[in-house]
């Protein structure tokens, strides 16, 4: 399922980034009383109710007073807002409506986009009476929050759900997975024609590591544009295709844009098409430059894939260009399954897009994890494993008490997902929990998959 985007605006220093740390449950935001801190915009997944979205802390939205030019970080909020399911605009209750909020205000009316109005700083009831100024606004009706406090969130929460457009395509689910329905782009490979679920395969990594020159390679044409210049790719592209009797949809990610286009910071511009990208695929192709060292970017792009439960292979281009001997490729996995440990399960592929080496090994890898992905183990199969598993090693105490499993289920496919019932939820260790996801990968092919192990209260 695609997860829906919230984002969140106002003009600098009225508590975006605090409200950002307080929904996301997390210090992922600089926060500094000094206006303009946050420049790039920062994502985290979310959840309130049952409903998962990702939430976009943006830079201030202003204006230089003498010449009107939009900075930096107001265009990075104006994409925001573009890309945004909803919108929560974040105002300064204490500091009551200004030029700059009605400026906001005029942006948000032009984009047409569902707004929740956060009048933020009401750290006491008896100032709940300073978000009606903002009715002014003509949006929405105030909601008087405290992000510090963290009072009135839970409301400010129920109206962004109310907001959300309705939750289509839960890859959870099966057999339908509404998501993959939809069409492809002209060419049309269409499943209502074809009968069959395109695998789609998002191509995602750093500017200039090849990702374009993958597809046009696959493709045996150069139907994306390929350049030596970062960001030639602007948007993520569809482009479905057959292989023997399988069909695909391979989604080229958008890279940085032109140098022309932007002042500076332009990576930044295409990652929330990128995140939506990898949420509508099955498969995530990470491909890396082996001729550079693993990245940052890198690590939190697989950290993602994983969260967000899609298939991943990790594909190491440019191998041709590597000085290679006998250890160099045990080397180089060496080194990925460290820094990435936390994708252990994810096969790795050494490729070429220039020369094509090893590209049928890359589709045949994509192929086993996509299966693998939406693979269903018959019920008697995971009561064994399961029950062999707790029998030879049984959770260990927690204090007084022991976690007893009284039965598992796989409740879902796309990941793979194994609901056990058991006695007490919380006694349930990180430690057994991943020592009951090895028994099952040993059991069962999982390889290019995570897995989703959820612990539920019998009868609950």
């Amino acid at each position: 399922m695609t997860r829906p985007i919230v984002a969140i605006v106002g003009r600098p220093n009225v508590g975006k980034s605090t409200l950002f740390n307080r929904l996301a449950r997390d210090r992922k935001a600089i926060v500094e009383s000094e206006p303009g801190v946050t420049r790039d915009r920062l994502y985290a997944p979310a959840e309130w109710a049952g409903r998962s979205f990702t939430l976009v802390d943006t830079g201030g939205l202003d204006w230089d007073e003498e010449t009107q030019v939009r900075v930096l970080t107001t265009r990075q909020a104006e994409i925001a807002i573009a890309e945004a399911d909803v919108v929560v605009f974040v105002v300064d209750a204490r500091a009551g409506l200004t030029p700059g909020d009605e400026a906001v205000a005029a942006v948000l009316r032009k984009s047409r986009k569902p707004v929740v109005i956060a009048a933020n700083k009401v750290d006491d009831p008896s100032r709940e009476s300073l978000a009606a100024e903002f009715f002014r606004l003509g949006l929405a009706e105030p909601i008087s929050i405290s992000a510090y406090h963290g009072t009135g969130t839970g409301e400010l929460l129920d109206a962004v759900l109310a907001r959300l457009p309705e939750a289509r395509g839960d890859r959870g689910a099966e057999p339908g997975r509404d998501a993959l329905k939809a069409e492809a782009d002209g060419d049309g490979l269409r499943e209502e024609e074809s009968g069959e679920d395109p695998v789609r395969v998002a191509v995602v990594g750093r500017p200039n590591v090849g990702k374009s020159s993958l597809v046009n390679r696959l493709l045996g044409e150069e139907r994306v544009i390929v350049a030596d210049e970062p960001g030639t790719t602007r948007d993520a592209v569809d482009v479905p295709f057959r292989r023997g009797s399988t069909g695909y949809v391979l989604v080229d990610t958008a890279g940085l844009r032109r140098k022309s286009r932007v002042a500076g910071g332009v990576e930044r511009y295409s990652v929330l098409r990128t995140l939506r990208a990898i949420d509508r695929s099955d498969v995530v192709l990470l491909l890396l430059d082996g001729t550079q060292p693993l990245a940052e970017q890198d690590k939190r792009v697989a950290g993602y894939v994983a969260e967000a439960g899609r298939a991943l292979v990790l594909v190491v281009n440019k191998w041709d260009l590597v000085a290679k001997d006998d250890l160099t490729y045990v080397a180089y996995e060496a080194v990925l399954r460290r820094e990435l440990y936390f994708t252990s399960w994810a096969p790795v592929v050494f490729v070429s897009a220039k020369t094509g080496r090893n590209l049928g090994r890359l589709m045949e890898t994509v192929d086993r994890v996509a299966e693998n992905h939406r693979r269903r183990v018959p019920t008697s199969e995971v009561t064994r494993v399961f029950r062999d598993a707790v029998g030879v090693s049984p959770p260990p105490p927690v204090g007084r008490r022991r976690l007893r499993v009284s039965y598992v289920t796989q409740a879902s496919v796309s990941p793979p997902t194994f609901v056990f019932f058991v006695n007490s939820p919380e006694l349930a260790t990180g430690s057994y929990e991943r020592y009951l996801e090895s028994r099952a990968r040993e059991a069962w092919d999982f390889s290019g998959t995570p897995l989703r192990l959820l612990f539920r209260a019998k009868g609950g």
